[in-house]
């Protein structure tokens, strides 16, 4: 069973904080609540949490602004809960730092397991563990050697392919942004050639996925960026 964690729940909306505050107990996690950017950032500073679930639409500051000063001032793993799906919106806070993003209305038990998961990240990371090794869907990744194999089988993948791959196993479950992507793989000049991303993703998909029409391994997220989902390991079987 995983550690309870502090989370520091930002949220103007009394209604959905009290239910984000009972679902996070329910979980048993221990819950800190804020209405407003000036409470957050004194409870982050005082609390010091592990997770914090963040609403854009605050009454004293941008949710967006906020973000860049959570992450100059902690490294606790951030997770927009936010009504605003517009794609720019989630492209701008996974940018400027957000770990993922999430859209009212959401499901409780997809939002825990998406904080399951970066709690366990962030631990491997804080004790020096972070695996080599990742395994989805019958597809295992081994960083370390670089290598990649579909059951029993080794998989050739492009420098390129490989590339995404990787960067994306490296933070699973977490949506990376288009940007991102293309300036870890491919660098700072190619940020706008979304093209060379989605190629190599096609080429991973065929290569990885049951059926590469309906990706469960590699999924997107429509105009924002992709996620390696570990679910895939359950949902394949």
């Amino acid at each position: 069973m995983p550690l309870p964690a502090k989370i520091l729940i930002v949220e103007d909306d009394a209604h959905i904080r009290r239910l984000l505050h009972a679902t996070m107990a329910r979980a048993g996690h221990v819950a800190v609540d804020a209405a407003d950017a000036r409470q957050a950032l004194a409870l982050l500073d005082i609390e010091k949490p592990d997770v914090v679930l963040l609403d854009l639409g605050l009454p004293d500051r941008d949710g967006l602004e906020l973000i860049q000063h959570f992450r100059k001032r902690s490294a606790a793993t951030l997770i927009v809960v936010s009504a605003r799906d517009e794609s720019a919106e989630k492209v701008a806070a996974l940018d400027l730092g957000a770990d993922d993003y999430v859209t009212k209305p959401f499901d409780t038990e997809e939002l825990l397991a998406r904080i399951r998961t970066a709690l366990r990240h962030q631990r491997h990371v804080e004790a020096g563990d972070v695996p080599d090794v990742i395994e989805a869907g019958g597809v295992r990744i081994d960083l370390d050697r670089r290598r990649v194999a579909r059951g029993d089988a080794d998989v050739h993948l492009t420098p390129k392919e490989y590339g995404v791959l990787a960067e994306l196993a490296r933070r699973p479950d977490r949506v990376l942004s288009h940007a991102h992507l293309l300036k870890a793989v491919w660098g700072n000049a190619h940020v706008e050639r979304v093209e060379y991303l989605r190629i190599a993703v096609r080429g991973l998909r065929q290569k990885l996925e049951d059926d590469p029409s309906r990706p469960q391994l590699i999924v997107n997220e429509l105009a924002v960026g992709y996620r390696l989902s570990l679910r895939a390991s359950s949902e394949r079987r």
